[in-house]
């Protein structure tokens, strides 16, 4: 018997697959039945051999390290030494500085004939005879003539400050009416210029460092007379 089919059967399938099949096939029932299989069964293929594990002597060999081409990441690395910390160079030496320094010689100095131990110690003599010797030093000394020219050039420096400073307690003197703290200054750079000439004398670097520009500015800008 047909089913009934309606508009809404969208059944591709073919109905009669069934009875198609059972007549390309047959029933159960008429059908052949399979026969029973006797004898043994035999092996499709022989099995391959089993390998050996002590064939291959690469697999059982010690493991190599390689240490130069691949570190381990459990060994710290060896670092470099560390650089040498730059040290700047020492600042230059003022020139009239590396001229004070030596004992004085008899020797005649060019230009003015005199020993040249006389012309280091005057220009450090008090009541402004140190001053005019270090003027008449660096006006006619030649610059060949370091040492020389470096203790007039310091002592200049030095005598100029003391008549500076001299000038300053007399405005106070005049002000106040008191003269004790111009007779103690007077009295300490007469003392100062004393021992000036007995350490130069004796051949001691007498350097004054608050002087040290000061000098070197004279001794560039005053030029000796030919």
């Amino acid at each position: 018997m047909e089913s009934k089919r309606d508009k809404y059967d969208t059944n591709p399938l073919d109905p009669d697959v069934a009875r198609h099949t059972e007549e390309v096939w047959g029933n159960e029932e008429s059908g052949a039945s399979t026969g029973e299989f006797k004898g043994e069964t035999r092996r499709v293929a022989e099995p391959l051999p089993e390998p050996e594990p002590r064939s291959n002597f690469h697999s059982e060999a010690p493991t190599r390290r390689y240490d130069s081409s691949y570190p381990s990441v459990n060994v710290p690395p060896t670092y470099a030494p560390p650089a040498e910390v730059y040290q700047p160079p020492p600042a230059a030496t003022p020139r009239y500085q590396t001229a004070i320094a030596g004992k004085p010689t008899s020797r005649t100095v060019e230009g003015l004939g005199i020993p040249e131990k006389w012309l280091m110690v005057l220009p450090y003599a008090p009541i402004y005879i140190g001053l005019v010797a270090a003027i008449a030093e660096l006006l006619v000394v030649p610059r060949k003539e370091t040492r020389v020219r470096g203790h007039a050039s310091q002592a200049l420096a030095l005598q100029i400050t003391i008549i500076a400073i001299h000038q300053i307690f007399r405005l106070i003197t005049l002000a106040t009416g008191s003269s004790v703290g111009g007779a103690l200054f007077s009295l300490a750079a007469f003392i100062f210029l004393i021992i000036s000439m007995i350490r130069v004398a004796q051949g001691e670097t007498h350097r004054i460092a608050v002087l040290s520009e000061p000098a070197d500015w004279l001794n560039k800008h005053i030029d000796p007379r030919r």
